[in-house]
């Protein structure tokens, strides 16, 4: 008995003729190699559907298309050779193909002073896309820092300035004794307030590069900023963490001056949207600030 062909509905015509920019899948399980790290990561695949005729894609092409993830470091060559291989097995369907990765950088982080370290996760998004017969690859990631406002510090600073007036008013001042009074709370009587705050990085990033320059980026972006969260701190990281904020006082428009700067002259960064946002605790909203570069024309 002769086996039974079996049936392709996806090859039907459609009922009603219409193209559709984006078919495919969302949220594929799968591992992908960063930096030599085997990371749990989900991604979205897809093609546009140019036929207007054609009632569907082909879509285990491209879930059989992603296996090379598993075992080659990720690269904006290998993204382009998964694109292209959608296109090729779409090749009377499709003009643009889009990739989406969506993984967690896990990166050991040391102490500021003492030899502690600890494990600090980064969210991570490669947006990957053939378009027009243009290639594109776009990082986004995001760095959590401190930031101590700036307007706080002076106001705390004038308060402890008139405590010192009202308890050494005409009186000789002995060195012991300012010593004592600046190390008491009583003498310390306001301390600027703190946040912790969040920097939005999407980067569009040069894609003849050999690979995702995705540590050194992030790297970049926390000496920028000079307050990056801790890990694993005795008191002696406590406190050099204390006078870093002290030192870095900052708006959010300072911070995103900052990343501006640093993103512009980072390798393989060639467009950007970032975003920064302070979750302010005077305040029950968040002050924000956007920056972009070379991000319309694209």
């Amino acid at each position: 008995m002769n086996a039974l062909t079996l049936p392709d509905v996806a090859s039907q015509n459609t009922l009603q003729a219409l193209p559709l920019e984006w078919v495919g899948m969302c949220g594929i399980a799968l591992p992908v190699v960063i930096d030599g790290q085997r990371l749990s990561a989900t991604a979205d695949a897809g093609v546009s559907l140019d036929d207007s005729e054609a009632r569907g894609i082909h879509m285990s092409r491209l879930y059989l298309a992603l296996e090379v993830l598993e075992s080659q470091e990720l690269n904006p060559l290998l993204l382009k050779k998964i694109l292209q291989r959608f296109l090729d097995s779409h090749d009377d369907l499709s003009i643009s193909a889009y990739l989406r990765i969506h993984t967690h950088v896990l990166l050991k982080r040391p102490a500021l002073v003492s030899p502690l370290s600890g494990w600090k996760s980064y969210p991570v998004s490669i947006d990957a896309a053939v378009k027009n017969g243009m290639f594109h690859v776009e990082l986004k990631t995001e760095v959590i820092y401190s930031s101590t406002c700036p307007c706080s510090a002076a106001l705390a600073r004038q308060l402890i300035q008139q405590k010192f007036m009202d308890d050494f008013a005409n009186k000789s001042l002995q060195h012991a004794e300012v010593l004592s009074w600046l190390g008491s709370s009583r003498g310390i009587v306001a301390t600027p307030h703190s946040q912790r705050s969040t920097a939005y990085l999407q980067l569009r990033m040069n894609t003849e590069l050999p690979d995702i320059p995705l540590i050194p980026i992030i790297d970049m972006a926390e000496s920028a900023l000079g307050t990056a969260v801790q890990t694993a701190v005795k008191r002696a990281d406590e406190q050099a963490f204390a006078l870093a904020n002290g030192q870095n006082l900052m708006f959010c428009e300072d911070a995103a001056r900052r990343l501006n700067v640093a993103l512009k002259a980072s390798p393989g960064v060639i467009g950007f949207d970032l975003k920064v946002v302070h979750a302010e605790s005077l305040h029950s909203h968040d002050a924000v600030a956007e920056s972009r570069w070379n991000w319309e024309s694209q």
